[in-house]
């Protein structure tokens, strides 16, 4: 089994970096709502930077969901005028300050963009992030103030959805784990599938994952979320219950690329195309999957699914599939709110794929731009098509 050595340092990490901030004091809430000298960690996933407060303390002093605050580092990078969302409610390449459920503290971020560490010049260690950017050091602390009451207020409402970590609360184990087989284009029956994760079982959903991935006799996984280090430490954990996914890790036939979600940027789309031609090595059937299989599980499957030839409208009912399993909103169901997902994320991954805002993406050829995609990428028309004939008729 690999070795997950990097653990320790981690942790370490962290706890060096909380014990060299100062000791901070909340202000009461009468007063105006603000943090001073809080310590930062570098959230390395999706690139953004924890405030060390938790989100019920942090709305304990008076923030409300749809402020609007300005987040003040110790070496002086700000971020002025940005929401205070518990979703990513913002554009792509846009701000926010977040707390978003299971967090265990307030995040500041950029919605699909650049790692704010680096950006903001923020130290830790001595690789390129958010943290770099703000040029941070191991010392580097954040502040908070609310900027304006309720600016951001109708977003919040408009945007705010929730789902729950309940079996019961679902009609089906399938839809609880947001598992299904992708069938459209030209992909074969049986081939590919997607879902939640089947290691990761912070949403309780991995043991179910793992019984339905069995059952369609996956062999191989491309896991877009996780890195060796972080698959050990949820096998270590006391509620692992994946016997299936075990033997496939420890055979080599889970590949974690750990993605973040910057698509708009060239390592993403080259970590994509490594991860597919590494899955090419195997045999399917293969499961492509994240944490909640929503945000880079969409955008790989919307790739995957459009150099295979897939419609705008199939690629559509997959996406959002997603968002009517985990939070019951359809096109019929809140109209609105399906539209604004549609619009934001689904179209925006796709405007990101064809590269050229003339093009009309509900009725071009995305197979095309898909392929051109990947080359982009490193990922040459031979290697390209081995990957399509081991998952299409």
């Amino acid at each position: 089994m690999k070795a997950g050595k990097c653990t320790f340092l981690a942790a370490s990490l962290i706890l060096t970096l909380s014990a060299c901030a100062q000791e901070p004091d909340p202000v009461p809430e009468t007063e105006t709502p603000m943090i001073e000298g809080y310590a930062t960690i570098h959230e390395q996933e999706f690139g953004g930077v924890y405030i060390e407060i938790t989100i019920d303390d942090f709305n304990r002093l008076g923030f409300v969901y749809g402020d609007s605050v300005d987040v003040v580092f110790s070496n002086g990078y700000t971020l002025e005028d940005i929401p205070y969302y518990n979703g990513y409610y913002v554009d792509a390449g846009k701000p926010l300050l977040i707390a978003y459920p299971g967090y265990d503290y307030i995040k500041a971020a950029v919605n699909y963009g650049d790692d704010l560490w680096e950006t903001a010049g923020l130290r830790a260690d001595r690789e390129l992030n958010l943290w770099m950017k703000a040029s941070l050091d191991e010392h580097s602390t954040a502040s908070i103030y609310l900027n304006e009451h309720g600016k951001y207020a109708d977003i919040q409402e408009a945007r705010d959805i929730h789902y729950t970590d309940l079996r019961t609360d679902y009609p089906s184990d399938e839809v609880f784990a947001n598992f299904r087989m992708i069938r459209m284009g030209d992909l074969a029956e049986g081939m590919l599938y997607r879902s939640a994760s089947p290691c990761d079982n912070q949403h309780k959903r991995a043991p179910y994952v793992d019984r339905l991935i069995r059952e369609a006799g996956v062999n191989a996984i491309l896991d877009l979320a996780d890195t060796d280090v972080k698959i050990e430490r949820y096998i270590a954990a006391d509620d692992f219950d994946s016997p299936y996914f075990l033997p496939l890790y420890e055979q080599d036939n889970v590949l974690p690329i750990g993605l973040n979600m910057n698509y708009y940027s060239e390592e993403f789309a080259e970590m994509v195309a490594d991860g597919l031609i590494r899955l090419t090595e195997t045999e399917p059937p293969y499961l492509i999957h994240c944490t909640e299989g929503k945000d880079r599980t969409g955008f790989v499957c919307m790739l995957v699914e459009a150099l295979a030839g897939a419609s705008y409208e199939e690629i559509v009912d997959d996406y959002m599939l997603t968002y009517a399993n985990y939070y019951k909103i359809t096109e019929t169901s809140e109209p609105s709110k399906y539209r604004t997902i549609l619009e934001k994320n689904l179209d925006d991954m796709i405007r990101s794929v064809v590269n050229d805002d003339d093009v009309d993406i509900t009725a071009a050829d995305l197979s095309v731009y898909a392929r051109s995609y990947l080359n982009r990428a490193g990922m040459n028309d031979e290697q390209i098509d081995a990957f399509l004939s081991r998952i299409t008729e």
